[in-house]
């Protein structure tokens, strides 16, 4: 079993996979617009919502996540959970760290705690919570 995210977007998702997959270095694999949907799916929303991502999907890793514009009725902003990347080593955590919270809000730097060597909490610039965990030495 995988436990993957689905983060909802008020119109970036786009936007905001590009940059993930840039920052995480993964491959957006699919991409799939409201407009593109069949019977009455892309009627559900307004003519100006049509070309808003229904569903997005990428890779990092052997890993998945996923995402979509929610349209403004249901769109709701993230709280009570943050993503959270594990890696190995510090350098990778505090590169990720960067890449993620520019032009975001730090809750909480990047810096070394009583139970990781570099840890860090914050939300990205369209507003995804995340924390960056990285792997005690063994």
């Amino acid at each position: 079993m995988k436990l993957n995210s689905h983060l909802h977007f008020s119109g970036q998702c786009e936007e905001a996979f590009k940059f993930y997959e840039k920052s995480l270095g993964g491959k957006i694999e699919g991409m799939f617009r409201y407009q593109e949907a069949p019977g009455s799916d892309a009627q559900n929303v307004s003519p100006d919502w049509r070309n808003k991502v229904m569903h997005a999907y990428m890779t990092i890793g052997d890993q998945v996540l996923m995402g979509m514009d929610a349209p403004p009725e249901r769109f709701k902003k993230p709280q009570g959970f943050h993503v959270n990347i594990n890696v190995k080593n510090v350098a990778e955590g505090k590169k990720i760290f960067e890449a993620l919270s520019e032009k975001g809000t730090v809750i909480m730097p990047f810096a070394a705690t009583f139970w990781s060597p570099g840890f860090a909490m914050f939300a990205d610039r369209f507003g995804t919570p995340w924390m960056v965990n990285c792997e005690q030495a063994a």
